[in-house]
């Protein structure tokens, strides 16, 4: 058994992060601070989102509580293939969960189109953002206590398809008209 702290999970993603753009930096050969500046964006949903899906939204002592991987004990795995049946019964804080997995993911909509040229589309965007969804689902797959749910992977996709529509909804009519190309960030 091997319990995992927040913490931990946010200093491996920070440790990651910093390889990953030091890497990109060494690669091109320079350092935009405002670039990586609209990219903290991106890790700022990263950890909290990693924070929301993994861990215990209650606190323990007044701390984050910790999460459990035991091999010996994730089987069989707890995983619900069923859209929208168990998403009113599950517990009592159903409305929290529909609004939380979905306005978590807004944000992923409206920042990563924004750092990431390739994610030029509503479709791409979505696309992009329901495969974070998904490999977060089939993560917790690995976690006791976590389940796999197709109704989360629903809702997050949906958040991002809001956020989405809110960057390029607001993109389009912030452009000076005559001007149809994108501004490049990355």
């Amino acid at each position: 058994m091997t319990e995992i702290t927040y913490v931990g999970v946010f200093v491996f993603i920070t440790v990651l992060w910093v390889i990953v753009r030091a890497t990109a930096a060494v690669k091109e050969r320079r350092f935009d601070v405002r670039r990586e500046a609209m990219l903290l964006t991106v890790y700022i949903c990263l950890v909290v989102i990693a924070r929301m899906v993994y861990f215990p939204l209650h606190l323990e002592n007044g701390h984050i509580g910790k999460t459990v991987f035991d091999i010996h004990s994730i089987l069989p795995f707890k995983i619900n293939l069923i859209p929208i049946v168990n998403l009113f019964e599950q517990y009592a804080g159903w409305k929290v969960n529909i609004i939380g997995n979905t306005a978590m993911f807004i944000p992923v909509g409206i920042c990563w189109p924004l750092c990431f040229k390739k994610l030029d589309n509503i479709g791409k965007t979505v696309l992009a953002g329901g495969g974070l969804s998904l490999f977060i689902e089939l993560s917790q797959l690995l976690l006791v206590g976590r389940t796999t749910d197709v109704d989360d992977l629903m809702l997050n996709t949906a958040g991002v398809f809001i956020g989405a529509v809110i960057y390029f909804v607001t993109a389009k009519l912030s452009k000076p008209k005559g001007h149809t190309e994108q501004s490049e960030v990355l």
